[in-house]
């Protein structure tokens, strides 16, 4: 995938490979590797492991790929089809997840916008659309940076630190970007 670079960082998108376990393990078993607004509670950690060993973690409906800043995986970047009633691949939605140490440092921006380029020149997407909670203000300002529109509000729409949150869901048309 295109590369770029931030503050003389070398910042990538590309496929998982078995070297990057130990990023996964971090996803599965540090309550603060995947941050306090992506975490569900403890989860399977055998699962991403399971799904690479099945598909790579390259599937038809949904994918995960490494954010990498200078050959260290940073993070991952993920879309999963969200076809809204119409062809599937017509819209996806897409999300970002760094590594503490790698946030706060124009990562995340550059990889969202290396995400949208992709699955814009690959994929027949015809939409891409992101949710976050209300509270997230650090990604709201990624998604705009990065050309997406907040488009309205999710009342109680997803469950974190023991109560139903807002959410706010952000998109980016083809014609957008």
């Amino acid at each position: 995938m295109k590369t770029g670079g931030n503050h003389k960082q070398h910042i990538a998108l590309r496929p998982f490979g078995e070297a990057d376990f130990a990023a996964f393990d971090r996803f599965g078993t540090e309550p603060e590797a995947a941050g306090a607004f992506r975490r569900s509670g403890f989860v399977d950690s055998q699962a991403l492991r399971r799904r690479f060993a099945a598909d790579g973690l390259l599937g038809a409906t949904s994918s995960a790929v490494a954010v990498v800043v200078d050959d260290a995986v940073a993070g991952m970047a993920t879309w999963e089809a969200a076809d809204r009633g119409g062809p599937v691949g017509g819209c996806y939605e897409i999300g970002v997840t760094l590594l503490p140490d790698h946030r706060g440092h124009g990562v995340g921006t550059r990889a969202h916008q290396l995400l949208a380029e992709h699955l814009f020149r690959f994929t027949s997407a015809h939409r891409l659309e992101a949710f976050t909670d209300t509270e997230n203000l650090a990604v709201q300002r990624v998604l705009e940076k990065t050309g997406f529109h907040r488009e309205g509000l999710l009342c109680q729409a997803t469950w974190r630190d023991g109560t139903y949150r807002d959410a706010i869901v952000y998109g980016l048309l083809r014609s957008e970007a």
